[in-house]
């Protein structure tokens, strides 16, 4: 077993545990759970030309910052290499004999007491008051000088003492010196710092190395009376801190803001694990204030050596504490972690203590047995350094790959921003990405899979929809407030899912390293860390830049999130792969990580876009009209949903689909015009009708030039008006004119339908199957119309001139049957006088598709990689 008079070595910890690239849980050193400040890379590499000289002999700039920060003088400051190296000073300039110290307590306050020659004296402190140091029970011991360490709060027990208690004792006995050390007292919140209004016999140790999470840059302070620091001075080696330890040091003491998010988040961890620790069968947890916890086995359990080995297997460490003078093989430390990791140290605890299966920990659902964590599924993750890098269409490939293997696998997607929605069986609303992956699965799509869904109505403003159901209308600002209940009914569905599945399969939004959202993640990191995923962070070389925006990407994350990204992937490359090594072979060294597969850019998918990002991109490219029988214009509305309704159109052989968004896009005539869904249907009427292509649209239909359909949203602005009398899409609750093509009126209702839904079309008898997802209710104001589309259960959901050549429906994936589409194709062909073609020319079958792109997908990527990182996530 590994022994070392202080925790945290993890270099002993990896040689005992015999697998040096399998990383640890180090809860036996106390650093901030929040890891380094998200500044500091960046710092360091700032300071990199700064070792080409030597630093500053006094650590100018460290001192300058820390008198800013703590209110005291320069002169009173002394900057160390760690507090330590000025602890192990301090006795050589003082003229002691003996040092008293209270125990349990930081055990190199005796040793380097004994290093100088210096008789200890030991105040055992009684755990039946939990350790806790009243300063009066110094009083009797110092009836002769002496040197007195104390630690505020006390290692390894975490508790403080009374500052006012103290500058009493030592104004009382002034031929005594206190050495304080404070290295952790940065921990706790509202804490009378003994640095203000110090006595001359007191010396203050204060440490970087903790609170910023910098143990092997090595800083701290000491703060004392002027003729002490000057002493210390003498007797400390110039260049003692060198110039990154300054620069970081420097910088460090500055960040309130990080100071503030730790005091802020450590208490709630600590007391978090100590509630868990304490429900442990034969543990004592004793109450500390600062980022660790003291625990004592008690009963029939093994020592803490035997703990610490049963953990050690697990790739956990904990620190044992039979080498604190006051305390024996019973005790050990933990520090406080992120809350994912305490977790993990609570389920191994569990094994150990209570069902004695330690090391065993599969990952399936049904292994893992009720009760146990479902956040411990394996888990892969696509993130990309961008919107649209190909994450949802990845993501659906790896589902159908792992499908192929035998694995129970479930896509996820904490939020997501899309205005392609679906419908679910049981009426609930989710992205229409997290459906595709759904079926590579071979799954019924579940709004667990996607539990919040935002859909865009202004350009600040979304409908929040959370568990297929919507909340409200929110505002930025608004919505922000409201992730924290978002983030948590996330979890939720995460935890529901993961546990029926063996491997969860998660997708990103946008990019991880977007700085102004990352204090209030949902969807990226904070989803991958709660999962334990391994990320995969997806390039778009065809978009060019892609290895820089790797290199840039890591930089902007933090360490925690480095260590979760496995590696990257160049996806949509054109070319000879062997191009790309010496880029490659660069990239991996300058990240550590590697790249772990080459995807090649795949034409016509056959599947559905992810979102309208690449639909908006289109720039009108009008070349394949003139192969084509008929050409199908799509109107481009600025609140576009479910433009995924044209997809099928896509397939055919013999259409030519043509973007609208200005009355030139009109000329010459499109044979017919799909006016799609829209998240605000006011506002698209608006900018149709200033636009000039409302009165385009009716003279087209006037001349009988175009054959027009409207599909949800667009099928409300066929009708003479639209009124919003709840405000849900006009804050002035307003009433529009449509295009006036249809006797109907339309108004929105607080009510959302939320169906899917079998129907008939019922001029050409065939048959339909789609969804309804609209607010608005429709009706008929004259005579001038007929039923077109009615469902299953007898109610009309689409409507149509008596000739056909103006008509709409409430139902999406009305061109989703193969029959139908291609009548409504030859409809079009027989306006030109072409020859109908009769049967249908492609079947809109995804699961061709979907078996193909596996195929490429799982060629290009490392599969075997990927398969052990399947294999570590089963066993941890």
């Amino acid at each position: 077993m590994p022994h070392n008079s202080h925790g945290g070595n993890i270099h002993s910890l990896h040689k005992w545990c015999g697998q040096p690239d399998q990383p640890i849980l180090d809860f036996s050193a106390n650093i901030n759970p929040l890891g380094p400040p998200p500044w500091l890379r960046q710092c360091l590499w700032d300071s990199t030309e700064q070792i080409l000289h030597y630093p500053e002999p006094e650590a100018a700039p460290v001192l300058d910052s820390a008198a800013a920060t703590y209110g005291v003088a320069r002169e009173n400051i002394l900057a160390g290499n760690g507090s330590t190296e000025i602890l192990y000073l301090l006795p050589r300039i003082l003229d002691y004999d003996r040092a008293l110290i209270p125990v349990p307590s930081y055990v190199d306050y005796e040793t380097v007491s004994r290093l100088c020659g210096l008789t200890v004296e030991r105040l055992f402190l009684d755990p039946g008051e939990d350790f806790r140091l009243e300063p009066s029970l110094l009083q009797e011991r110092l009836d002769r000088p002496a040197l007195v360490f104390l630690g505020r709060p006390n290692n390894p027990t975490g508790l403080t003492f009374s500052a006012r208690q103290l500058r009493d004792l030592a104004r009382d006995n002034p031929r005594s010196f206190f050495a304080v050390d404070e290295a952790f007292a940065d921990f706790v919140p509202g804490l009378d710092r003994l640095y203000r209004d110090i006595p001359s016999n007191v010396l203050v140790l204060l440490s970087l190395t903790k609170f910023y999470a910098l143990p092997g840059l090595r800083s701290g302070l000491a703060i004392g009376s002027r003729d002490v620091i000057t002493e210390l001075a003498r007797h400390l080696p110039p260049w003692s801190v060198n110039a990154l330890a300054q620069a970081v040091s420097s910088r460090a003491l500055r960040d309130r803001e990080y100071a503030e998010a730790t005091r802020e988040r450590v208490p709630r961890l600590r007391r978090e694990l100590a509630d868990n620790l304490q429900r442990l069968p034969g543990v004592r947890v004793f109450p500390g204030e600062a980022n660790y916890l003291l625990c004592r086995l008690e009963g029939s359990h093994p020592d803490a050596f035997a703990l610490q080995k049963e953990l050690l297997a697990q790739n956990i460490a904990v620190r044992t504490c039979a080498d604190y003078p006051g305390l024996d093989e019973s005790y050990f430390r933990v520090a406080v972690r992120p809350e994912p990791e305490n977790d993990e140290l609570l389920r191994a605890l569990r094994e150990v203590l209570i069902t004695g299966t330690a090391g065993t920990r599969p990952g399936s659902a049904a292994q893992r047995g009720p009760g146990r964590s479902p956040v411990k599924t394996p888990a892969l993750m696509f993130q990309g350094t961008s919107s649209n890098a190909g994450k949802s269409v990845l993501a659906a490939a790896l589902c159908r790959i792992l499908f192929q293997d035998g694995y129970r696998v479930a896509p996820f997607k904490a939020q997501n921003m899309s205005l392609n929605s679906f419908v679910t069986l049981d009426g609930g609303e989710m992205g229409r990405a997290q459906v595709l992956q759904a079926q590579a699965c071979k799954l019924e799509p579940s709004v667990l899979m996607n539990p919040v869904l935002l859909k865009p109505s202004t350009d600040t403003g979304s409908q929040v929809i959370v568990h297929g159901r919507p909340v409200r209308n929110m505002e930025v600002q608004a919505y922000i407030q409201y992730k924290q209940e978002a983030g948590k009914r996330a979890r939720e569905a995460y935890d529901t899912l993961a546990a029926e599945s063996d491997v969860i399969v998660l997708e990103g939004a946008g990019s991880p390293a977007e700085i102004n959202l990352k204090a209030h993640d949902l969807t990226n990191m904070a989803m991958a860390g709660y999962s334990r995923a391994n990320v995969f962070l997806v390039g778009d070389i065809d978009r060019g830049g892609v290895f820089a925006s790797f290199v840039g990407t890591m930089s902007l994350l933090d360490k925690w999130e480095r260590d979760l990204t496995a590696g990257f992937v160049i996806n949509r490359f054109r070319g000879k792969e062997s191009l790309l090594a010496p880029a490659i072979e660069e990239t991996e060294r300058v990240t550590g990580k590697p790249v772990l597969g080459t995807i090649p850019y795949i034409s016509d998918l056959g599947l559905p876009e992810e979102d309208s990002v690449s639909f908006k991109a289109d720039r009108g490219d009008r070349s394949g009209e003139d192969d084509a029988a008929v050409v199908l214009g799509c109107l481009d509305l600025p609140h576009i949903s479910n433009f995924t309704d044209i997809d099928p159109l896509l397939q055919e052989p013999d259409v030519a689909v043509r973007i609208v968004r200005s009355t030139r896009d009109l000329d010459p005539p499109p044979d017919g015009l799909v006016i799609p869904g829209s998240k605000n249907v006011m506002a698209d009427m608006a900018r149709m009708e200033d636009s000039g292509l409302g009165r385009a649209i009716r003279e087209l239909v006037q001349r009988e030039r175009t054959v027009l359909v409207g599909i949800c949203g667009g099928f409300q602005m066929l009708g003479h008006s639209v009124a919003d009398p709840w405000g849900l899409e006009s804050p002035d609750r307003e009433t529009l004119s449509g295009l006036g093509l249809l006797p109907l009126v339309t108004e929105m209702s607080r009510t959302k339908t939320l169906s899917q839904c079998r129907a008939r079309h019922l001029t050409s008898d065939h048959e339909l199957k789609g969804y309804e997802i609209h607010h608005g209710r429709t009706h008929i104001v004259g005579d001038d119309v007929v039923p077109a589309v009615r469902s299953e259960s007898g109610e009309i959901i689409g409507y149509a001139d008596p000739g056909g050549r103006v008509w709409g429906t409430y139902l999406h994936g009305v061109f989703d049957a193969d029959d139908f589409r291609r009548w409504f194709i030859d409809g079009l062909r027989r306006e030109k006088g072409l020859e109908p073609l009769g049967r249908p020319q492609t079947r809109y079958q995804l699961e061709d598709a979907l078996d193909a792109l596996a195929d490429v997908v799982r060629d290009s990527l490392d599969m075997r990689a990927i398969y052990a990182m399947l294999e570590r996530g089963s066993d941890s």
